[in-house]
């Protein structure tokens, strides 16, 4: 019997479906009386701060294609319009299972706890006193409240701003009689506020911004009467765009088009649930928004400002334990790690096992006389991150630095600009990549002089140089003196900051030149060790997974029969489990303390297994459009070692898992009766982390 096309559209499950599918996930935990409570609502935030990037990004672009008429149906087959029709009652229902779960779980369950977030019909005198005091001395002075008339237009409305469109009735002082005003909250301020302790039941009593600005909005229109006050904050378009090919700077092209990010098409809007239907249609108007782009919510209408309870609320019991992450036993510390790293590969697991190696790299190499250069990507690093200040130490010592800094990470463009200017002063060699493709790799490479000889030392990673990331997202990171790993690894430095033709690379696999194909031939190489009757097999995680070819060449792979075991965080377009195409495929999904981060791919090879760790996902973009690297890991106890603790680990997990069904929605996995539960990240930080490992 012939093999079934694996080219048909209904084979594919669309990205973007799926990417709502991955934030349902993420407020599952939310959901879940398992996790502590204040990460409950932490993880709440989190799924409102995923929304709104999902539509000022992923929305944004659809609505654009749809406007220039773009015909570009993607594997799935479905136009920009087809996608849009079945986004929104998707993302409908999500936004209402996130107040649902804030207003029937969790402020409950807070309240039990002592935490309370004091509505204004329950304010007392004392608090009353004390919020019109707040509001006259903090918040009044710095509002601007915009009466609409023929002298004073619809302001325009920033990104994600907090808003209230206030209905009067009478004339002002100039007889005017509008009939509607717009009052823009400050952004200096906090939108929590938390009532003093001579006022408050307790420590953690909280008011809301914008309750203090509904209780004394009419303070603001003297002699009117105010007769309704609505809360509303619109979502733009915030994609940059910038022609590459016809711009000489490309810094300062992107400096002039940041401001512009907030201030592009609406494509969301957000209004209180009192908030009537005719100044909702108006509002509407005023952005060229339809009805199916207005999301009426029960409580404020960001959510993701509740992020800042975790930190205010000085509670350990209701988080996460602290974690310590561990140190190597080798001796990274003094002079030592370059000959540490000569006599063996260092890898190192984050954010189990510290980041503070990786520092120490970076800082020996600066204050060392026999290092002569350092050479380092950069895509997110936080603005106060210690690896640029060591960079900028090194170069102010008088070493060659060089750094490639990616301008274009999206929402950390103005970090990165700041950056690059630091070190461009300090002395540093800045150059921005290579235009049209982005530099994602993870890659740093110290040249040493070593007796009578040059040596080459290298940090190749899977995540980002970010100190503060590295705490929470899991990340590989491999440091090696390896020669031919990292010559290959100059030869990409290379690359990216002079001009050539493309040299072969011995053990880096490189996108946009090497990556995908390799890829490919992998899998076919499965495909033929299974026919042939050697061992085969293919375990691979990711964060996304929606390039076409790859995934219908995992199709022919499970229709020849081989296993296939996929760990992929977010993004999935293949469909597991379908009768004659994916029948041997499993798909599963892990979320939990942790952002799941790393992409390890792992091949059978006849029974000689291989494993690569990479910075780049299965999506086109990766292949195709960005500067990647994957990286052998070699060394037999170090390859054995990531695929038990990425991946094998991950496949007994049925406490935080999630499994891909073929229709593209997601099952929790439970124990079974008698079976005990087992958490991969906890079973990862029992292993790896508050210990010196090895």
């Amino acid at each position: 019997m012939p093999d079934a096309d694996v080219t048909q559209t209904d084979l594919f499950l669309n990205r973007e479906l799926s990417l709502l599918e991955f934030n349902r996930r993420v407020l599952a935990i939310a959901q879940d009386p398992a996790f502590p409570l204040l990460e409950r609502l932490r993880y709440l935030s989190i799924s409102s701060t995923n929304l709104d990037e999902f539509f000022e990004v992923r929305v944004g672009s659809l609505r654009q294609q749809v406007e220039l008429n773009v015909q570009a149906p993607g594997p799935d087959g479905l136009s920009a319009a087809e996608q849009l029709r079945q986004i929104a009652p998707r993302a409908h229902d999500l936004v209402e299972q996130q107040y649902s779960t804030l207003n029937d779980e969790l402020i409950p369950a807070l309240a039990a706890e002592g935490i309370h977030f004091v509505r204004r019909t329950h304010w007392d005198a004392a608090q009353r006193d004390w919020v019109r005091e707040y509001f006259r001395q903090q918040l009044q002075p710095v509002l601007s409240p915009i009466g609409l008339d023929p002298a004073h237009p619809f302001p325009r409305i920033l990104n994600k701003s907090l808003n209230f469109i206030v209905t009067l009735k009478g004339k002002d002082a100039f007889g005017r009689e509008s009939g509607r005003a717009v009052v823009q909250a400050p952004r200096s301020l906090p939108r929590l506020v938390r009532l003093p302790r001579e006022v408050a039941s307790g420590d953690n009593d909280f008011v809301l911004l914008s309750s203090i600005l509904h209780a004394h909005v009419d303070e603001l229109f003297q002699g009117m009467k105010v007769t309704g006050c609505y809360q509303f904050r619109l979502t733009r378009n915030s994609d940059l765009f910038v022609q590459e090919e016809e711009i000489d700077d490309l810094l300062n092209a992107l400096e002039g088009e940041l401001p512009q990010r907030n201030y592009g098409a609406g494509v969301r809007l957000e209004v209180a649930d009192n908030c009537p239907q005719e100044v909702a249609e108006f509002l509407l108007q005023q952005f060229h928004l339809e009805p199916d782009d207005l999301y009426q919510v029960t409580g404020l209408v960001n959510l993701n400002r509740l992020m800042a309870v975790h930190e205010l609320v000085d509670r350990p019991d209701l988080k996460f334990p602290p974690l310590v992450p561990a140190l190597p036993r080798s001796d990274t510390s003094g002079s030592g790690i370059f000959a540490c790293i000569r006599d063996q590969e260092l890898l190192l697991h984050h954010p189990y096992q510290s980041f503070m190696p990786v520092v120490d790299f970076l800082r020996q190499a600066a204050a060392d006389p026999r290092v002569l250069a350092i050479k380092q990507t950069l895509y997110r690093t936080g603005t106060r991150s210690p690896l640029v200040e060591i960079l900028i130490e090194a170069a102010q010592a008088g070493k060659e630095v060089t750094v490639v800094i990616e301008l274009r990470a999206r929402f950390d463009e103005a970090d990165n600009i700041e950056l690059a200017n630091r070190m461009q002063d300090a002395g540093v060699h800045v150059t921005y990549g290579v235009v049209g493709y982005k530099t994602h790799a993870k890659l740093a490479l110290v040249v040493r002089r070593d007796g009578d000889r040059i040596t080459r030392y290298a940090h190749l990673g899977t995540g980002n140089y970010h100190s503060g990331t590295a705490k929470a997202y899991t990340d590989f990171g491999l440091l090696t003196a390896d020669p031919v790993l990292t010559e290959d690894v100059h030869r990409v430095f290379l690359q990216l900051t002079g001009l050539g033709k493309v040299t072969r690379l011995r053990q880096l696999l490189q996108a946009p030149f090497r990556l995908h194909a390799a890829m490919l031939e992998k899998i076919q190489r499965e495909i033929d060790n299974h026919q042939a009757g050697k061992p085969a097999r293919i375990v691979a995680r990711m964060n996304s997974l929606n390039e076409a070819k790859i995934i219908q060449a995992l199709y022919k792979a499970s229709q020849a029969g081989v296993p296939i075991q996929l760990v992929v965080r977010g993004i999935c377009s293949l469909r597991p489990g379908v009768p004659g195409i994916s029948e041997t495929i499993e798909v599963r999904s892990v979320l939990g303390r942790f952002l799941e981060h790393s992409r390890v791919f792992y091949f059978e090879n006849g029974g000689d297994p291989e494993v690569f760790l990479s910075s780049a996902d299965w999506m086109p973009r990766n292949f195709f459009r960005r500067v990647e690297v994957a990286f052998p890991v070699r060394d037999p106890e170090l390859r054995d070692r990531v695929a038990e603790e990425s991946l094998f680990n991950y496949l007994q997990d049925n406490a935080t898992a999630w499994a891909l069904q073929p229709d593209g929605s997601y099952q929790r996995i439970r124990p079974t009766a008698g079976e005990i539960p087992y958490s991969a990240q906890e079973s990862l930080t029992a292993q790896l982390s508050g210990a010196t490992t090895g």
